[in-house]
């Protein structure tokens, strides 16, 4: 059977009224089943424990959207040895099957789509295009990754010499511990977990305490597929003591971990020692934070540039790895940016992510929400000029108004650290030289972008603006699968590219076979 070359997949045009009509009809039967709990998964086998992780609805935090389990350390290195005992079949099924798990998942996905989002909506507060754009980067992930499975599963090209046949094979890794963040609760683990197992590995699966049900309807989704018992072990529990025990643990051959560059830092130093009876070093593919910027030249489309701006900024009320939390302006056109982007900022709708007439929904859980109104307050206290914003919105969840701070200092702490929500600082240059040092000028290198018109200014950015994914004349966020391979530079991570053709060997090794002819 041939397969199709690779496309990605559509968005949902929700101004059609059949569209429509399938998401509320999904939002009422996903809330439906709010009063679920959902087992830990090791070796096929279901798990209850005594104590319990619930997992609310960020929209209301009075709505429970489900209850899980929370694992201790036994339960976790007994889903590890589960994942030890099926990678010892796994690792040998033929790659062309293991691809066909992944097709036949991309399709069950499809037909089940707005389920999938209607989860996202009530889980993490996706509004409905956001989290329509999140299982669309799930189906492609799937897609994409069988595809790269094909292409790398049979031998491989190597040079020839008389009197030997040579062969290049890459082979799996072994057992892995796949820890996906939140945010992109279903896309982000979805492509983590499938590279791993149809690379042959088998994994223990460890969702964000945030996002529990998003993994749980991943693994079942695998499991509908008829993915063999042990391969995925879904396990729920708090990441110091579990996700700690999982990766210094010898017999772990991986960590794969998208997050926040502290947690990935200690993740980095905890797989690097060696314990006593591992026989190897551990690979760690990590993405981690950003400080994205969007500079503005004085020769640039200041409308374009301030839409982008604020598309960037706010989708997903800031939360997103790749959001633009800087915008470094050109001082010439500096004050009409601004007040283009004060004037859009405010015609932007806060509320339930259920709610289709809502652009921003919540932020995560309250802590979030506490945080980022922490990093709102300082920004201001250090000389910043609030322009817009800066309080919780009306209504019972976790919602803040998105926040511009203007004529913030390079070097203040909103423009220096990570905030993860909806506040954008607008910092001043001299000129387009000053901006490019001025985006340059942080511990990360995600995203970034330029607007301008200036052909010249275009290429200098294209060479000395650090950043793993960098954007023209365009928003800095909307990655697609296949177009835009994803990963960044310096502390945002080991710039795996995820969606690219180098990602899956991240999780194969390789075996070169010779042998004598003449």
């Amino acid at each position: 059977m041939s397969i199709p070359k690779f496309k990605n997949e559509p968005l949902t045009d929700f101004t059609k009224p059949s569209s429509r009509m399938a998401m509320e009809a999904a939002l009422v039967n996903v809330r439906a089943k709010f009063t679920r709990e959902y087992p830990i998964i090791i070796g096929g086998e279901e798990v209850l424990t005594p104590e319990k992780i619930t997992s609310y609805n960020p929209s209301n935090p009075s709505e429970v959207v489900g209850t899980f389990q929370k694992a201790d350390v036994p339960l976790a290195l007994k889903a590890l040895e589960a994942a030890e005992s099926a990678f010892q079949t796994w690792q040998f099924v033929d790659h062309k099957k293991r691809a066909d798990y992944l097709f036949r998942a991309a399709k069950l996905l499809r037909k089940r789509k707005f389920e999938f989002s209607a989860v996202l909506a009530y889980e993490v507060g996706k509004t409905w295009p956001e989290a329509d754009a999140d299982t669309a980067e799930a189906i492609d992930f799937l897609e994409f990754y069988g595809r790269e499975m094909l292409r790398l599963g049979g031998p491989q090209p190597v040079v020839k010499v008389k009197g030997e046949k040579g062969e290049l094979r890459y082979i799996p890794l072994g057992v892995g511990v796949i820890v996906p963040p939140w945010n992109f609760a279903l896309a982000i683990l979805t492509g983590m977990t499938s590279a791993a197992v149809v690379a042959g590995n088998a994994v223990v699966l460890k969702p964000s305490s945030d996002s529990p049900l998003n993994g749980w309807m991943f693994f079942d989704l695998m499991r509908q597929v008829g993915l063999p018992k042990g391969v995925i072990n879904y396990v729920t529990g708090p990441g110091g003591s579990v996700g700690d025990a999982l990766v210094a643990h010898p017999r772990t051959r991986f960590v794969s971990f998208t997050g926040s560059k502290e947690v990935g830092v200690h993740i980095n130093e905890l797989a690097a020692k060696v314990q006593p009876g591992q026989k190897w070093l551990k690979r760690v593919v990590a993405e981690m934070g950003g400080k994205d910027a969007i500079v503005v030249d004085d020769q640039a489309d200041l409308e374009g540039a301030a839409q982008a701006t604020v598309a960037s900024a706010f989708g997903f009320q800031g939360q997103k790895c790749s959001a633009a939390s800087r915008a470094i302006v050109v001082e010439k056109v500096y004050d009409k940016f601004v007040d283009l982007v004060r004037k859009k900022t405010e015609a932007l709708k806060v509320g339930p992510a259920y709610d289709p007439s809502n652009y921003l929904g919540p932020v995560v859980n309250k802590g979030s929400q506490e945080k980022i109104l922490s990093y709102i307050q300082r920004g201001v206290q250090e000389g910043g000029k609030l322009v817009t914003g800066g309080a919780k919105a009306t209504g019972d969840g976790y919602f803040i108004r998105p926040t511009v701070i203007a004529d913030v200092s390079p070097k203040a702490t909103i423009a220096q650290e990570e905030i993860f929500g909806p506040v954008l600082a607008v910092i001043k240059a001299n000129d387009f030289d000053q901006a490019l040092e001025i985006a340059n000028d942080t511990e990360f290198g995600l995203t970034g972008g330029v607007w301008t018109k200036n052909r010249k200014r275009m290429e200098k950015a294209k060479q000395t603006f650090h950043v793993g994914n960098f954007y023209i004349n365009r928003k800095i966020t909307g990655a697609f699968v296949g177009v835009h391979p994803f990963g960044g530079f310096n502390m945002s991570g080991t710039d795996s590219k995820a969606g690219g053709h180098d990602y899956l060997l991240l999780f194969l090794q390789a075996k070169s076979i010779a042998e004598k002819t003449g």
